[in-house]
C-alpha cells in the first residue's frame, strides 16, 4: 500500500488559505479551469458554519448560497446549518477538491522571481510549501471582538454560542443586540434560562433577522428576558458581572456569559505578505473585480477583503470571487507565456 503524501507537502499552481464556502469557491473555479489546486484550512472543511449555533438558519435561500453550479436542495425555504455542512461537503468532494484540514499557514513571502514561499503548521510538524499564486480566504470566525476586560477570559464565559440546553436553570448575561446575541438570548430562554441582554446602544441592531425580531420584542416587552440599554460591562467575575449603565453601577449575577460582540477578520498574514492595510478600515489593498493585491500572485476572497466590516460580504455576493480569482490567474499565466514566447522569437 502506498503511503499517504504529507499534508505539509505542498508544491501547487494555486494555493488557497481557507476552506470556508468562499474558498471552496475558488478550488472548485480552478478545477474547472484545470489548474492545479490545494486547500488548506487549520480547522476543517467550512469550519466557521461548524461552529454556528446547532439551530441557525441561514439568512439567505439555498440558491444564493451555491457554488460551482451544484444545486443546494433543502427542505425548506432558508437552510439551517446542518443542511450547508452537507451541501459544502457533497461540493467538496464532487469537485475532487485537494483539502488539508488540520494545516495552518504561518507565513506567505514572495519569492524574488516569482510566487510564493509559504510556511505551514500541522501537528505533524512545520515546514515550507511553495505556490505560483495564493488566495487568502480566511474569514473572520476565530477571531472575536475582544471587550478586553477583567475575566473575559474565565471558563464560564464564551465568544461563541452552540445551544441553551447547557444553561437551564441559570443566570446568563447576553453581550450585544445582533443576530448572535438575539439568537443566544431566545434559545437560552427557550432552554429554562435567566437571561439579561446587555448592550452599549439603545436597541436591537438593525441587521437582526426580520422573522426573529417580533418574538424578541414581545419576550423583552413582557419581561421574559430582561434589558441593560445603554450599559457596558466593566468586568466579570465567577458568579457575577459588573455593569455601567444610566442608573450607574451594577452587579449582576451570572453563572454564564455569551459575549455576542462580532468577529473580525485577521489581516496578518496578508500583510506580512507585502500587502496594504488601510489603518481606518481595516481593508487589505486589492482590485474588487480580480480580488488580486498589488502583491502579484496573491489574491482575497470572501470577508477578508471586507476589513473590519464583516456585514459587507457574504456568501451570496463573495462567491464570485473564485471564478474571478481562477480568470485572472489563467490570464496572468497566458501574459507570461505570450511574453517568453515573445523573447524567445528575438533571440532567434
Amino acid at each position: 500500500m502506498t503511503a499517504a503524501p504529507s499534508p505539509l507537502a505542498i508544491d501547487t499552481d494555486l494555493l488557497v488559505v481557507g476552506a470556508g464556502p468562499c474558498g471552496l469557491a475558488v478550488g472548485v473555479a480552478a478545477a474547472e479551469a484545470g489548474v492545479p489546486c490545494v486547500l488548506l484550512d487549520r480547522r476543517t472543511v467550512v469550519g466557521t458554519l461548524e461552529r454556528y449555533p446547532l439551530n441557525m438558519t441561514f439568512f439567505s435561500t439555498p440558491e444564493r448560497l451555491e457554488i460551482g453550479g451544484v444545486p443546494f436542495v433543502t427542505a425548506s425555504t432558508k437552510p439551517t446549518r446542518q443542511d450547508g455542512l452537507v451541501y459544502y461537503r457533497k461540493v467538496a468532494e464532487r469537485f475532487a477538491l485537494d483539502i488539508r484540514v488540520g494545516v495552518e499557514a504561518t507565513a506567505i513571502t514572495p519569492r524574488p522571481g516569482g510566487g510564493f514561499r509559504v510556511g505551514v503548521r500541522h501537528r505533524d510538524g512545520e515546514a515550507v510549501g511553495s505556490a505560483a499564486n495564493v488566495v487568502i480566504a480566511t474569514g473572520y470566525y476565530d477571531w472575536p471582538n475582544r471587550l478586553g476586560i477583567p475575566g473575559e477570559e474565565l471558563p464560564h464565559v464564551s465568544h461563541y454560542f452552540t445551544e441553551g440546553h447547557g444553561y437551564w436553570r441559570r443566570r446568563v448575561v447576553v453581550v450585544g443586540a445582533g443576530n448572535s446575541a438575539v439568537d443566544a438570548a431566545l434559545e437560552c430562554w427557550r432552554a429554562g434560562a435567566a437571561v439579561t441582554l446587555v448592550h452599549v446602544g439603545d436597541a436591537l441592531d438593525g441587521t437582526v433577522k426580520p422573522w426573529v425580531l417580533p418574538d424578541m420584542h414581545n419576550r423583552m416587552r413582557e419581561g421574559s428576558i430582561a434589558v441593560r440599554w445603554r450599559t457596558r460591562v466593566a468586568a466579570i467575575a465567577a458568579g457575577w458581572v459588573d455593569l455601567e449603565g444610566p442608573a450607574g453601577p451594577e452587579r449582576l449575577p451570572a453563572d454564564g456569559v455569551l459575549l455576542m460582540t462580532g468577529y473580525h477578520a485577521d489581516t496578518a498574514l496578508v500583510a506580512g505578505a507585502g500587502v496594504p492595510v488601510d489603518e481606518a478600515t481595516g481593508i487589505p489593498a486589492h482590485d474588487e473585480a480580480t480580488m488580486a493585491t498589488p502583491v502579484p500572485g496573491l489574491y482575497l476572497a470572501g470577508v477578508i477583503a471586507s476589513g473590519k466590516d464583516a456585514n459587507r460580504l457574504f456568501i451570496e455576493n463573495a462567491r464570485g470571487h473564485g471564478p474571478a480569482i481562477v480568470r485572472h490567474v489563467l490570464a496572468r499565466r497566458a501574459a507570461t507565456a505570450g511574453g517568453s514566447a515573445r523573447s524567445s522569437g528575438c533571440a532567434a
